[in-house]
Protein backbone atom coordinates (compact mmCIF):
# COMPACT_ATOMS: atom_id res chain seq x y z
CA UNK A 1 0.00 0.00 0.00
CA UNK A 2 1.38 3.36 -1.01
CA UNK A 3 1.62 5.89 1.79
CA UNK A 4 1.05 8.50 -0.92
CA UNK A 5 -2.01 11.17 0.03
CA UNK A 6 -5.02 10.78 -2.38
CA UNK A 7 -5.01 12.65 -4.90
CA UNK A 8 -8.92 14.39 -5.22
CA UNK A 9 -11.27 14.62 -7.26
CA UNK A 10 -12.62 18.17 -8.43
CA UNK A 11 -16.52 18.20 -9.48
CA UNK A 12 -16.51 21.26 -11.70
CA UNK A 13 -19.23 23.88 -11.47
CA UNK A 14 -20.54 25.80 -14.95
CA UNK A 15 -19.15 29.21 -14.20
CA UNK A 16 -15.84 27.57 -14.12
CA UNK A 17 -15.86 26.50 -17.41
CA UNK A 18 -17.18 29.92 -18.41
CA UNK A 19 -13.92 31.44 -16.42
CA UNK A 20 -11.20 29.02 -17.61
CA UNK A 21 -11.95 28.79 -21.83
CA UNK A 22 -13.84 32.45 -21.84
CA UNK A 23 -13.46 35.10 -19.41
CA UNK A 24 -9.65 34.77 -17.67
CA UNK A 25 -7.98 31.90 -19.81
CA UNK A 26 -8.44 31.74 -22.82
CA UNK A 27 -6.92 28.38 -24.73
CA UNK A 28 -5.39 30.18 -27.32
CA UNK A 29 -2.92 32.19 -24.93
CA UNK A 30 -2.93 29.66 -21.91
CA UNK A 31 -2.26 26.34 -23.46
CA UNK A 32 -0.36 24.92 -20.70
CA UNK A 33 -3.94 25.19 -18.39
CA UNK A 34 -5.52 23.34 -20.71
CA UNK A 35 -2.72 20.65 -20.82
CA UNK A 36 -3.19 20.13 -17.01
CA UNK A 37 -6.64 20.14 -16.83
CA UNK A 38 -6.37 17.44 -19.98
CA UNK A 39 -4.32 15.71 -17.21
CA UNK A 40 -6.25 15.70 -14.48
CA UNK A 41 -9.12 14.54 -16.96
CA UNK A 42 -6.49 11.23 -18.01
CA UNK A 43 -6.95 10.89 -14.48
CA UNK A 44 -10.41 10.67 -13.97
CA UNK A 45 -9.82 13.57 -11.38
CA UNK A 46 -11.65 16.56 -13.33
CA UNK A 47 -15.75 15.51 -13.77
CA UNK A 48 -18.95 17.10 -13.43
CA UNK A 49 -22.68 16.31 -13.64
CA UNK A 50 -24.03 16.03 -17.28
CA UNK A 51 -26.35 18.76 -16.53
CA UNK A 52 -23.59 21.47 -16.54
CA UNK A 53 -23.18 20.27 -19.98
CA UNK A 54 -26.52 21.14 -20.88
CA UNK A 55 -25.76 24.57 -19.24
CA UNK A 56 -22.64 25.39 -21.21
CA UNK A 57 -24.13 24.14 -24.75
CA UNK A 58 -26.88 27.34 -23.80
CA UNK A 59 -24.25 29.91 -22.84
CA UNK A 60 -20.73 28.98 -23.80
CA UNK A 61 -18.67 29.71 -26.92
CA UNK A 62 -18.18 27.59 -29.76
CA UNK A 63 -14.37 26.20 -28.59
CA UNK A 64 -15.79 25.09 -24.98
CA UNK A 65 -18.48 23.53 -26.73
CA UNK A 66 -15.84 21.55 -29.11
CA UNK A 67 -13.69 20.88 -25.91
CA UNK A 68 -16.60 19.61 -24.43
CA UNK A 69 -17.74 17.06 -27.00
CA UNK A 70 -14.14 16.19 -27.18
CA UNK A 71 -14.05 15.29 -23.31
CA UNK A 72 -17.63 13.42 -22.91
CA UNK A 73 -15.51 11.14 -19.72
CA UNK A 74 -15.93 14.08 -17.37
CA UNK A 75 -19.91 14.22 -17.99
CA UNK A 76 -21.65 12.19 -14.52
CA UNK A 77 -24.92 11.14 -15.74
CA UNK A 78 -27.56 12.83 -13.57
CA UNK A 79 -28.95 9.95 -12.80
CA UNK A 80 -25.48 8.98 -10.31
CA UNK A 81 -26.63 11.75 -8.37
CA UNK A 82 -30.42 12.74 -8.52
CA UNK A 83 -30.83 11.03 -5.10
CA UNK A 84 -28.45 13.18 -3.64
CA UNK A 85 -28.81 16.53 -5.37
CA UNK A 86 -32.67 16.65 -4.29
CA UNK A 87 -31.79 15.85 -1.34
CA UNK A 88 -29.47 19.15 -0.97
CA UNK A 89 -32.23 20.89 -2.96
CA UNK A 90 -34.75 19.78 -0.26
CA UNK A 91 -32.52 21.01 2.11
CA UNK A 92 -31.19 23.81 0.92
CA UNK A 93 -34.35 25.62 -1.07
CA UNK A 94 -32.34 29.19 -1.16
CA UNK A 95 -29.78 27.30 -3.38
CA UNK A 96 -31.98 27.46 -5.91
CA UNK A 97 -32.63 31.34 -7.96
CA UNK A 98 -36.15 31.09 -8.90
CA UNK A 99 -35.08 33.34 -11.64
CA UNK A 100 -32.27 32.00 -13.10
CA UNK A 101 -32.29 29.08 -15.29
CA UNK A 102 -29.06 27.81 -14.71
CA UNK A 103 -29.03 27.52 -10.99
CA UNK A 104 -30.28 23.95 -11.02
CA UNK A 105 -26.77 22.26 -11.46
CA UNK A 106 -25.25 23.46 -8.35
CA UNK A 107 -27.05 20.89 -6.23
CA UNK A 108 -25.59 18.18 -8.39
CA UNK A 109 -22.26 19.37 -8.42
CA UNK A 110 -22.38 19.60 -4.57
CA UNK A 111 -24.24 16.04 -4.79
CA UNK A 112 -20.84 14.62 -6.85
CA UNK A 113 -18.64 15.73 -4.49
CA UNK A 114 -20.16 14.72 -1.55
CA UNK A 115 -20.62 11.05 -2.83
CA UNK A 116 -17.40 10.59 -4.94
CA UNK A 117 -15.42 12.46 -1.66
CA UNK A 118 -14.52 15.56 -3.54
CA UNK A 119 -13.45 18.76 -4.42
CA UNK A 120 -16.23 21.50 -5.65
CA UNK A 121 -14.44 23.58 -7.60
CA UNK A 122 -16.85 26.99 -8.27
CA UNK A 123 -16.03 30.91 -9.21
CA UNK A 124 -19.06 31.57 -6.54
CA UNK A 125 -18.89 33.22 -3.64
CA UNK A 126 -20.65 33.33 -0.43
CA UNK A 127 -23.97 34.77 0.36
CA UNK A 128 -22.04 36.67 3.39
CA UNK A 129 -19.03 38.01 0.44
CA UNK A 130 -22.23 39.83 -1.27
CA UNK A 131 -23.11 43.42 -0.58
CA UNK A 132 -26.47 42.54 -2.06
CA UNK A 133 -27.42 38.67 -2.61
CA UNK A 134 -29.87 37.42 -4.93
CA UNK A 135 -30.40 34.74 -3.29
CA UNK A 136 -29.92 33.17 0.62
CA UNK A 137 -27.20 30.39 -0.38
CA UNK A 138 -24.51 29.59 -2.75
CA UNK A 139 -22.47 26.48 -3.41
CA UNK A 140 -19.94 27.83 -0.98
CA UNK A 141 -22.22 28.30 1.83
CA UNK A 142 -24.38 24.60 1.42
CA UNK A 143 -20.50 23.07 1.19
CA UNK A 144 -19.41 24.61 4.51
CA UNK A 145 -22.72 23.16 6.03
CA UNK A 146 -22.55 20.30 4.33
CA UNK A 147 -18.74 19.56 4.98
CA UNK A 148 -17.87 19.42 1.43
CA UNK A 149 -14.76 21.15 0.56
CA UNK A 150 -14.98 23.95 -1.83
CA UNK A 151 -12.49 25.84 -3.74
CA UNK A 152 -12.07 28.29 -6.82
CA UNK A 153 -10.25 27.71 -9.84
CA UNK A 154 -7.43 29.08 -8.81
CA UNK A 155 -7.55 27.38 -5.75
CA UNK A 156 -7.33 23.95 -7.83
CA UNK A 157 -4.30 25.48 -9.44
CA UNK A 158 -2.49 25.96 -6.07
CA UNK A 159 -4.04 22.77 -4.45
CA UNK A 160 -2.12 20.99 -8.02
CA UNK A 161 1.10 22.86 -7.59
CA UNK A 162 0.52 24.41 -11.22
CA UNK A 163 3.07 27.24 -12.65
CA UNK A 164 1.65 28.75 -15.83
Amino acid sequence: MSDAPRRPLYAVDTNVFMDWQFRYYPTDIFSSLIERVDALVAEQRFCSPALVDEELRKVGTPELIAWSDAHTSIWVPNAEVLAAALTIQSRFPGLLDPKSEFDEADAYVIALAQLRDGIVVTQETSASEKRKPARPMYIPDVCRELGVHCITLQGLMRREGWKL
